[in-house]
């Protein structure tokens, strides 16, 4: 086993985590010309973009969880303890700034500084790219509780404090001195937001009331009052209506008229927890809110009177979620139902993909109807317990039946819809007190099995959601209650389980029992695989028994669980069996060889898991966490060596993905990364190299005429004629335009001599500069950088004639030879060859010594290619053999 935890499954991303009880922070990027929204999500924070709610980044760990945010036009700034990071790119941290002797629970941006404030009373103001502290101010809690802080616009260095006392002081961050004291309105200070008009503040306070105040008069212009408590947040229009945006505990907003003075609407419920943040776009008539209820919203104003409408949304669950399944065959769906009541879709695709079926309902008629700004609490249903859904009818009718705590009616949702289905699945006859504890649909989508806690286990049709019967005698199928129920693949067989310690087997169509299995500790739960016949159960005293349905006999015993299992899954294949428990470990069994074969601890007791259908993914729900964590199935990726672990095996505990990792793994990890692999020049010296240029800077060479003629204006352009500006006329009475001038020199010869301009190249000068000193990698380099059109007329001017020497062709075969010994450009060397030969073969031939050179360079390529040849030919025999051999 590595020291890492597990070797089978690795963390890979959780999905469902959208915000908390932190203010977002909103920043605008000037290139993009887009809003983005920055969100805690415990010890990282997401940015979103507010177009879609796209999420486009996630931040690293930090040590703790997030108290406060705040963002500039290039960093963001998230606080955890005592410690103040500050990230660039919306990921990695750039700096740190440490000093605080309490928990920091504010952050102000103001320029080049930063303002953080402390429970203990301390105000410090940083200087960003230097970290360093610019001032410290000093409060004592008793008297003077920060609890808020606002820049003034336009206030050069002014910082304006609020304290939950309810005074209010306006400080210069610069002079380190106190301006004014406002002594409040006899209510503590929630929140400071800057109006559209200069010198306006808005405030709000812990009774509800909300001040619209001139700290330049020291002059209250109007206040209301929410009957909802404390401001949790203020937010101003500015694209055009004076409206004020005020939050609440409940999660309700009221919208002001400064105009007017009086409230123009209220939006009720729009989060289920306060509201946290709420912020309007610059300019537009955009408000993103977000709240501890694990959602991110945005709302466009273009309702008449006034009011607003939900215009993006990306949500979780608010309340952990305790039962996860995968819905479909592709894998790409996971159902989720948490304790907040709601039955949630996530993709592990992409979130623009989840589904929110919504909470379900007692009488969705008598929902409809309710009143405006009225909620029935009695008509919404308790948390959803068990559920169970397929895929293969669900685009006809429902395909998800969910039993909820306490109650014995169980009911349908539609997936597709994203709504609660129309029937209440409740047996006749039953007992009142009796609740709905397990529910099976059959591989068809057509009937639902739904075990009850008074042991009686009915079937419905779901098309009717008509009771179509019960299993057993007197309407009883248990005597205790009915743990779990299950299906076969072809309707043959129904299994049921209950606290009676018996597992009976009974026959689908006629309801009759065929044959029980006696149990020696009550059962907690049960799991079928229907393509293997195996049965998983999962007993009281934290054992697993696995029966074959087939032959109806326990075939494995497993045991090493320390606490109550809560959920299990088998693999696509049937070979493996994961559980998970309260004991906060991971456990997968290898059936075939009975053994336990991988484990590893978590921080927080799974509740629930899931199987991908294509083995890719393992899903995890977790106590007290609001998301859901992927895990990544080794065995797809490579071989995983898995050896059977001992009794006594003591697990590691691994990483839940997005938590944060030690230090000393980031560390190695970096340094990892620095060291990046770079290939060598040469692999081998048996070995020929092609150069990296491209096909069109060498395999032209040989047909430039060519080309050159093809691209052969057909008349050369004809240039107009140029009358000057100021047309020339002959002195005299009568007005004469002036004829131009007859050239009196057009017999001097325009061809100027070669010795004018005989001026050698810098690659002729590398050549000539290279016969010399033996190293012809500065030519080489020359030449490789020029174009096509450039070799040529550098390989023309080495003759005499063209200003170069003989010494010159002799220096350039050197070079080809000196790149063909060494293997490298092996491309280029014979292209530069075919070129030079057929400028210059006529002047080679009346030369003794090049032409020595050329039988010279003539044997290096008949030797070089023979043994490409008779590499190139045991390559293809081996091939050859491999694609018809019998292996």
């Amino acid at each position: 086993m590595p020291s890492g935890g597990s070797s089978l499954f690795s963390g890979f991303r959780v999905l469902g985590l959208y915000s908390n009880h932190v203010p977002h922070a909103l920043r605008y990027h000037l290139k993009h010309r887009k809003f983005y929204v920055v969100t805690s999500v415990g010890r990282s924070f997401h940015t979103f973009n507010v177009n879609k709610l796209g999420i486009v980044a996630i931040s690293n760990s930090l040590p703790d969880d997030i108290t406060c945010l705040a963002a500039d036009r290039m960093l963001v700034f998230a606080a955890c303890g005592r410690l103040i990071s500050a990230f660039a790119r919306n990921k990695e941290v750039v700096m740190c700034y440490s000093g605080h002797e309490q928990e920091v629970r504010l952050l102000l941006t103001l320029g080049d500084q930063l303002v953080s404030a402390d429970s203990g009373g301390d105000v410090i103001v940083w200087d960003v790219s230097s970290g360093e502290v610019y001032l410290q101010l000093h409060f004592d809690p008793t008297t003077f509780d920060v609890s808020a802080m606002m820049h003034p616009c336009t206030y050069l260095n002014k910082v304006l404090l609020g304290s939950s006392q309810g005074a209010l002081q306006l400080w210069n961050i610069k002079t380190s001195k106190l301006l004014y004291t406002f002594t409040g309105w006899s209510a503590g200070v929630t929140v400071l937001q800057q109006s559209p008009a200069v010198d306006v503040v808005g405030i709000g306070t812990a009774t509800g009331r909300i001040i619209i105040h001139n700290i330049r008069l020291d002059e209250t212009l109007m206040s209301f009052t929410q009957d909802w408590g404390p401001v949790t947040s203020l937010a101003f229009r500015t694209d055009g209506p004076p409206i004020m945006a005020s939050g609440s505990p409940q999660g309700h907003m009221a919208f002001w008229d400064l105009e007017r003075r009086q409230l123009v609407t209220q939006q009720r419920n729009i989060h289920r927890t306060a509201v946290a943040g709420a912020t309007f776009l610059q300019g537009e008539p955009l408000l993103v809110t977000n709240g501890a209820d694990n959602a991110i919203k945005v709302w466009i104003f273009d309702q008449e009177g006034g009011g607003a409408r939900l215009l993006r949304i990306r949500q979780g669950h608010s309340a952990p979620p305790t039962t996860i399944h995968h819905h479909g065959n592709d894998g790409k769906n996971i159902l989720s139902a948490g304790q907040d009541g709601t039955l949630q879709s996530f993709s592990t695709v992409h979130e623009c993909f989840n589904k929110n079926l919504g909470h379900g309902s007692v009488n969705k008629k008598k929902e409809k109807k309710k009143k405006k700004g009225l909620t029935y609490e009695a008509l919404h249903l308790p948390a959803i317990t068990a559920f169970s859904s397929a895929a293969a009818r669900q685009s006809n009718w429902d395909g998800i039946v969910a039993c909820h705590r306490g109650r014995l009616a169980t009911t349908t949702w539609n997936y597709q819809r994203c709504t609660m289905g129309a029937h209440h699945l409740q047996p006749p006859g039953a007992q009142r007190d009796s609740t709905a504890t397990a529910v099976e649909i059959t591989s068809c989508g057509n009937f639902a099995v739904i075990g009850l806690s008074c042991g009686r286990v009915d079937i419905y049709n779901l098309q009717s959601g008509l009771h179509r019967g019960c299993y057993g005698d007197n309407e009883r199928a248990h005597r205790g209650t009915v743990r779990g129920v299950a299906t076969d693949t072809l309707n043959q067989l129904t299994l049921t389980t209950g606290s009676d310690m018996l597992l009976k087997f009974w026959r689908f169509k006629t309801r009759k029992q065929d044959q029980e299995i006696k149990l020696n500790v009550a059962p907690a739960g049960m799991k079928l695989h229907r393509d293997s016949g195996m049965l998983a159960l999962a007993l009281d005293d934290f054992t697993l028994v696995v029966v074959d349905i087939e032959t109806r006999r326990i075939v494995r015993k497993f045991a090493g669980h320390h606490g109550s299992i809560n959920d299990m899954a088998f693999s696509p294949d049937g070979r493996w069996l994961f559980t998970v428990a309260m004991d906060c470990t991971i456990r997968t069994w290898d059936l075939p060889s009975g053994s336990l074969v991988d484990c590893f601890l978590v921080a927080a007791a799974p509740v629930g898991m899931s199987m991908s259908p294509t083995g890719d993914f393992l899903a995890t729900a977790h106590v007290d966490s609001l998301g859901i964590y992927l895990w990544t199935n080794k065995s797809l990726c490579g071989p995983v060596g898995l050896r059977p672990l001992p009794a006594d095996y003591q697990p590691e505990e691994e990483t839940l993905p997005g938590v944060t990792v030690e230090e000393t793994e980031k560390e190695v990890k970096e340094e990892w990364d620095d060291d990046v692999y770079e290939s060598a020049d040469q692999l081998g010296a048996e070995l020929v190299t092609l150069s990296l240029l491209p096909e069109s800077r060498w395999k032209s060479l040989l047909h430039l005429d060519e080309i050159k003629r093809r691209n052969k204006p057909v008349a050369p352009p004809a240039a107009p004629p140029a009358a000057p500006f100021f047309l020339p006329t002959v002195p005299g009475l009568t007005p004469q335009f002036a004829m131009p001038p007859t050239a009196e020199q057009e017999t001097e010869s325009k061809v100027l001599s070669w010795g004018s301009l005989a001026q050698r190249s810098e690659f002729s000068s590398a050549l000539e500069s290279a016969l010399h000193t033996g190293s012809f990698e500065q030519p080489l380099r020359l030449l490789k950088s020029c174009g096509p059109a450039a070799v040529s007329v550098e390989l023309t001017c080495l003759t005499p004639e063209g200003g170069g020497a003989s010494s010159l062709l002799l220096a350039f075969i050197q070079m080809i030879d000196c790149m063909l010994a060494t293997g490298k450009d092996f491309d280029l060397a014979h292209a530069y060859l075919a070129l030079f030969l057929k400028l210059h073969l006529r002047t080679l031939s009346q030369d003794a010594k090049a032409m020595e050179a050329l039988a010279h360079l003539s044997s290096r390529l008949e030797a070089g290619w023979a043994e490409l040849q008779a590499t190139f030919n045991q390559s293809l025999c081996l091939l050859s053999y491999a694609k018809s051999a019998l292996l």
